[in-house]
């Protein structure tokens, strides 16, 4: 528990100078408040080790288009805790565009800082509204290079549970041509939902080869990612499925 505290105290002090840095530089460059954004999440994930314990190894890299690539990619990730929303953009090659709830904006600092940043939030009362808006910014990020990334579960289920896999996320790739990926995170290991308690340990995170969306429907290009997901987060987590 003092670690734990020890290290959100860390975040919440490195968080307002990284924000206002962000908050500034966005002004003139959205490229380099991303960058910002991303060295602050990597300091996050790193102290997270140094301080916590927490450790992760990665599996699946090489799966991924190269720096550079323009292929439209849309990362489909379990959805545990709050750790891959850190670690995930620090890992990545491209630059990550989440889709998030509008509400979001209102957290100091922290929503302030997304809110400058090439993201879409959205209003999920309105649900037409909302898919306009993901598919029309969807299609453009993805146009710069941008990947996008959608939880399918929607909210973080909890260690050993399978949460309902919305076709959010495979309807927009069969809307733009974008492979889909989908990301195994066995990130409640070490950091469970709703709460700010570590524990020491490692999370693993795999990448399987994209999914080409080319002559799919929806909901069965979603239920494959499903089969690859909860498939590996059994291999990944078997103690949580027992």
């Amino acid at each position: 528990m003092i670690r734990s505290a020890l290290w959100f105290l860390w975040l919440v002090l490195t968080l307002i100078p990284f924000a206002v840095v962000l908050l500034l530089l966005s002004v003139f460059s959205r490229v380099s408040a991303y960058r910002v954004a991303k060295a602050w999440l990597n300091l996050v994930v790193v102290s997270a080790r140094w301080i916590a314990g927490v450790q992760y190894r990665v599996q699946g890299m090489e799966n991924l288009p190269a720096a550079g690539s323009l292929d439209p990619v849309i990362l489909c990730p379990k959805h545990q805790s709050t750790w891959e929303t850190f670690a995930l953009p620090a890992m990545m090659s491209h630059p990550l565009a989440f889709v998030f709830k509008k509400e979001l904006l209102m957290i100091p600092f922290f929503g302030w800082a997304i809110g400058r940043l090439d993201m879409v939030h959205i209003d999920r009362s309105k649900h037409s509204e909302a898919w306009n808006k993901v598919a029309e910014q969807g299609q453009l990020l993805m146009a710069k290079g941008v990947w996008i990334i959608m939880f399918p579960e929607g909210t973080r289920t909890a260690r050993g549970k399978q949460g309902n896999y919305k076709s959010g996320a495979t309807r927009l790739a069969v809307a733009t041509g974008a492979a889909v990926v989908p990301i195994a995170v066995s990130s409640a290991k070490c950091w469970p939902r709703r709460t700010f308690r570590l524990s020491p340990g490692i999370i693993d995170v795999s990448i399987a080869r994209p999914i080409p969306s080319a002559g799919r429907e929806p909901d069965e290009l979603m239920k494959e990612v499903e089969t690859w997901v909860e498939a590996e987060m059994r291999r990944l987590d078997p103690e949580a499925y027992a």
